[in-house]
Order: structure tokens, then C-alpha cells, then sequence
């Protein structure tokens, strides 16, 4: 029986998960993931790297982002096309139109149908009071940059289904709060400076 080459492409809503997902089925074979929210050239010559350790037994290779430069995809193009013997790799992306026609035309690629999840809050930003803010902080400080993101979003979205008119300061402080994220600033603070713009007197 001639064995299935498993080398493939897997787009889907929930990149880190899948990612997860995959190296607990993957097991007990040996598995490397490169993750990042931003795959990078140097996250790419990390990968190519890997997969020039020689191997007895298939290795898998996973790189998993929410973007992919340009560039990190150029670099991968070799490797993929021509796999050193035992190692196979799983891009995992968001949206096809994120990689390259030269990587998806390497590699056959999956889709899995998803749903995205609404992130529900309880707070009520018109009715937001100083120690209800500290607790909504301390319980949403640890998410990813990711997560983070889907808040910001989310906070935005509670504020439209209040029908709250946000002012030009309050707007200003939604996009603030998402480029910080961008930047990794600390989860805690982005929170307190978009908040406390909704503090009622």
C-alpha cells in the first residue's frame, strides 16, 4: 500500500487551536510547531533549520500563523517542494488568500468550516462603575495578543449594542488599544486607558 504523502495546508478561524489539536493527535510521532501571530522570515530559517536535523522516523513540522510576509513564504518554497527524507510539514493559516499561490500550489490544502464565537460580555459599559472595571481587568489581563484583539473588538460592539454615541475620545481610544496590542503592551493598562473613558460620574 503506498503511503499518503501528509504534507498539507489547513485553513481555519482558530490557527492556535488547531495547532493544539494537532500535536496531541500527532503523538507520540515527533512533532516541532513554530507558531506566531506574524510568521517572519526568521521564524521561517527556524523551521528550515528543523527540518535539515536528520530524522529516523517522520518528523512533523508545523507553522501555524494568523500572517505569513511575504518573505518567510519565499523561504519556506525549497523545503516544501523538496522535503529532506522523513519530515513533513502542516502550514496552518487563517485564509488562503494570506499565503502565496507558489506555497498553496506545493502543498494540497484543507478547509475546515467554521463558526466564529461572539465574545459575550457581562459588563455593561454604560453602567460602568471603578471596581467593576478592576475585576473585568484582572480577569481578561493573561489573554494573547490574539484574544486581545477579539476583546478590543468585542468591548467595541457592547458599546454599539448599548447604543452608546461614543465620543471622538472614546473612538480614538478603541484604535489606540488595538495597535498597542500590536506592539505587546501590557493587557492591563490598554484595558484601564479604553475603560476608564467609560467610567460614569
Amino acid at each position: 500500500m503506498q503511503e499518503l504523502h501528509t504534507s498539507h495546508i489547513i485553513i481555519t478561524g482558530t490557527v492556535e487551536e488547531e495547532v493544539e489539536k494537532l500535536k496531541q493527535k500527532l503523538y507520540p510521532q515527533r512533532v516541532v510547531s513554530v507558531y506566531k501571530d506574524d510568521f517572519l522570515i526568521d521564524d521561517a530559517r527556524e523551521a528550515i533549520r528543523e527540518a535539515y536535523i536528520a530524522e529516523a522516523k517522520v518528523k512533523t513540522i508545523i507553522l501555524g500563523g494568523k500572517s505569513f510576509n511575504e518573505a518567510s513564504q519565499n523561504a519556506l518554497l525549497k523545503v516544501l517542494e523538496e522535503p529532506p527524507r522523513n519530515i513533513e510539514f502542516i502550514i496552518i493559516a487563517e485564509s488562503k488568500s494570506s499565503l502565496l499561490p507558489t506555497v498553496r500550489s506545493r502543498l494540497p490544502l484543507i478547509t475546515h468550516a467554521h463558526k466564529k464565537e461572539v465574545l459575550e460580555l457581562e459588563l455593561s459599559l454604560k453602567k460602568l462603575e471603578l471596581s467593576t472595571l478592576f475585576d473585568f481587568i484582572k480577569e481578561h489581563e493573561r489573554r494573547s495578543k490574539y484574544e486581545a484583539k477579539e476583546l478590543i473588538e468585542a468591548l467595541y460592539n457592547k458599546a454599539m449594542e448599548e447604543e452608546i454615541m461614543l465620543s471622538v475620545k472614546q473612538l480614538e481610544s478603541f484604535e489606540i488599544a488595538y495597535k498597542l496590542i500590536g506592539l505587546n503592551a501590557r493587557m492591563n493598562s490598554v484595558l484601564s486607558m479604553l475603560l476608564m473613558k467609560f467610567i460614569t460620574k
